[in-house]
């Protein structure tokens, strides 16, 4: 993945950590892969093509795959900031409240 959409990326990243309020640095590496430097050592780079995945993220040395953009932001941010509190969205088929 080159070009725009690794832009792209980047930018969401990196405000995203302003949003979140943590403390951190997202730029591009020379071989195509966008690094953060913070507390952690993060990596985040396109996943070989072929594969199921579309991201590969390694934090301090563990590399862990991602199928989507929101994946990913949930690794970074699980991995910035420990103490965040997580929470899921669940969509359900029922009829409207009135």
């Amino acid at each position: 993945m080159n070009g725009a959409p690794f832009d792209l990326a980047c930018e969401l990243l990196t405000q995203s950590l302003v949003v979140w309020r943590v403390a951190g640095k997202v730029e591009r590496t020379a071989d195509g892969a966008i690094a953060i430097a913070g507390k952690k050592d993060i990596r985040i780079e396109p996943a070989p093509e072929g594969s199921m995945f579309r991201w590969l993220v390694t934090i301090d040395g563990r590399q862990r795959r991602a199928l989507s953009a929101l994946a990913v932001l949930r690794q970074v941010r699980e991995a910035l900031d420990p103490d965040h509190a997580t929470g899921r969205v669940r969509f359900a088929v029922a009829p409207l409240v009135p």
